[in-house]
């Protein structure tokens, strides 16, 4: 848990509280302080600022425990869904790309699953998050829907998203389907999922069965995507070209290296992928600041971590460069750095993902 842990007046166990006294007044709260977080043995949180809004550098672990929100609290369930979609009737992404390694599979179809939470209301405009290499970590998705929708705390409450988790399309890295779809730096996948999956889970008929006049939103400050490694990439590439259509991008463990094809079109514009977000071209940086409210995560044993920047491929500094320009440019951000874990490790889902979604949709209003 990130908010819940969090007080502004409480630093971390290296300071001095008898210095923290003699200069603050409500020296009982730093003492209290101090003694805690010195004998404590359960997962630290430390926060690099006082904003009251949430945003800012978290630095939690070494250990970790399971939100109870992320739990099953017996509260009323929703109903889930699954169908498929095949690859060859897509006008997107038909898995026959030139840029393609042919030694690597492509699914015929992907799985679409959804999760239409009890708090829903059958004709009502939803808002949606759409979470990448589905079914991934969607069944602590399904319970913080269970158990926030309902919260009488309107300060830890979730709006009534609907949830899709979306089938890559096969395979990982240069070369590969899912490499195309997540890694590649246009607003592609944007429209694949705007355009081809969303419309398909509004005319599935189990679905329209089970709710005739179900609808989504189309106010983008309604559409969530969410992912993790290549799918956290993804998450923020289809925010930042396509911020009309989803402006609320949570990415763990995020790519953001050289992980574009290197036969790619988008080469001759993105010669080093996702790295110019952050280095090189510095496209956050020198770009218009965009309409977006990101969450972003590095393991401290994530993916590479002892690389030098020349390689491009560092995840841990790539994160970290990300978390400080977003800062720099006044974004809505959060950044998340996880002690002694690894990448996309569970436990940092389980400990941190109720929170991740309170912050990222607050202040969400339906139209």
């Amino acid at each position: 848990m990130i908010d819940a842990m969090h007080e502004p007046q409480c630093l971390n166990s290296k300071q001095n509280p008898f210095l923290i006294i003699a200069t603050n007044p409500r020296f009982l709260i730093a003492l209290i302080c101090y003694f805690t977080f010195a004998s404590s043995a359960n997962a630290q949180v430390v926060h690099s600022s006082d904003d009251q809004s949430g945003n800012g550098n978290f630095t939690i672990g070494p250990d970790y425990k399971t939100d109870p929100d992320l739990t099953d609290r017996g509260n009323p369930k929703g109903r889930s869904f699954e169908f498929s979609m095949k690859l060859a009737d897509s006008k997107i992404f038909r898995g026959d790309d030139k840029t393609l390694d042919p030694k690597k599979d492509v699914r015929v179809k992907r799985k679409i699953f959804v999760y239409v939470p009890a708090a829903y209301e059958d004709g009502t405009e939803a808002p949606i998050l759409v979470t990448f290499d589905g079914p991934s970590r969607f069944d602590l998705v399904r319970n913080a829907l269970d158990n926030l929708t309902i919260s009488k705390d309107p300060n830890r409450k979730l709006p009534a998203f609907i949830a899709i988790a979306v089938q890559n399309g096969g395979n990982d890295s240069y070369g590969s389907q899912r490499g195309l779809e997540y890694d590649t730096m246009s607003g592609r996948h944007a429209r694949f999922i705007n355009d081809e999956v969303l419309p398909a889970v509004l005319e599935d008929a189990k679905i329209k069965a089970a709710y005739p006049n179900i609808a989504f939103t189309n106010d983008p400050w309604g559409k969530g995507v969410m992912g993790c490694s290549s799918g956290g990439a993804a998450a923020l590439t289809i925010g930042w070209f396509r911020p009309d259509l989803f402006r609320r991008l949570i990415t763990y463990s995020g790519t953001f290296v050289d992980q574009q094809d290197d036969d790619a079109p988008e080469e001759n514009d993105y010669p080093l992928g996702a790295w110019e977000y952050h280095s090189s071209m510095k496209l956050i940086e020198k770009s218009e600041k965009k309409p977006l409210r990101i969450f972003t995560h590095v393991s401290e044993n994530d993916l590479r971590s002892k690389d030098p920047a020349s390689t491009y491929h560092n995840w841990v500094m790539a994160n970290k460069r990300t978390a400080a320009v977003l800062k720099a440019k006044g974004y809505d951000y959060r950044f998340v750095f996880s002690k002694a874990t690894r990448h996309c490790d569970r436990k940092v889902f389980e400990h941190t993902l109720a929170d991740t979604l309170v912050w990222m949709w607050k202040d969400y209003k339906p139209e």
